[in-house]
């Protein structure tokens, strides 16, 4: 994609959603890395579901401790893969304890560090709590990226690379919430809303969808 379509189409999606945000609800970064370990193969509709009781009873790392592995199962047992999520939050939850005085490191390399803590899930922590400019790669960021010609890659790290280099202010901080915003709703995995796209006209994507039938009268 060319520079100066790069930028109309960042435009385009900071004009409909001026200030994107996350659709996890977390009250602080600890209870936002927990939300986006949860995440994982889930959706975040099912994880505020699980984690709104959790998140009036567990607000930092020394509480989750104290809740333990059995007590955090029965409020998240309704999210796939549960067993190894629990296990992997608090075992996050001593780390950050023992290694960081039971705050939240706002450096990634740190965060990578933690258990159940992947790239992804470090970008998302470093850019919704702190601030930074990352680009957290899921599937709908690799799906747009690839789809659209905004950022091509056969990895999400070569994506993520991609965008990062492409991406210009002022729209790098909220870059990634419009494009996962973008792809949850409208650029679809099986099919995509074409018709309804704001930037269908600078996308590669040939195949356009067009708008389903209305039925006859």
């Amino acid at each position: 994609m060319k520079k100066a379509d790069v930028v109309e189409f960042y435009s385009r999606l900071a004009a409909d959603n001026p200030h994107p945000e996350t659709e996890l609800e977390a009250g602080n970064p600890f209870q936002l890395v927990v939300a986006v370990a949860l995440s994982a193969q889930a959706t975040d509709i099912g994880v505020n579901k699980a984690t709104r009781a959790l998140f009036a009873e567990v607000k930092t790392p020394q509480q989750m401790v104290a809740l333990g592995e059995d007590g955090l199962k029965a409020h998240i047992k309704t999210i796939g893969l549960f067993n190894t999520k629990a296990k992997n939050v608090i075992a996050l939850s001593e780390k950050l304890i023992t290694d960081f005085g039971g705050e939240v490191p706002a450096d990634r390399d740190a965060l990578e560090t933690l258990p159940g803590v992947g790239r992804k899930t470090a970008n998302v922590v470093m850019n919704v709590a702190f601030g930074a400019e990352t680009f957290a790669v899921d599937t709908h960021i690799f799906r747009v990226g690839n789809r659209t010609g905004l950022a091509r890659g056969k990895t999400p790290l070569a994506v993520e690379l991609k965008l990062d280099k492409a991406t210009p202010q002022p729209f790098r901080l909220h870059a990634h919430h419009w494009l996962i915003l973008h792809g949850r709703y409208v650029c679809k995995a099986r099919k995509p809303e074409c018709w309804r796209c704001i930037v269908a006209d600078l996308c590669a994507y040939k195949p356009k969808t067009p708008p389903p039938k209305t039925p006859a009268n």
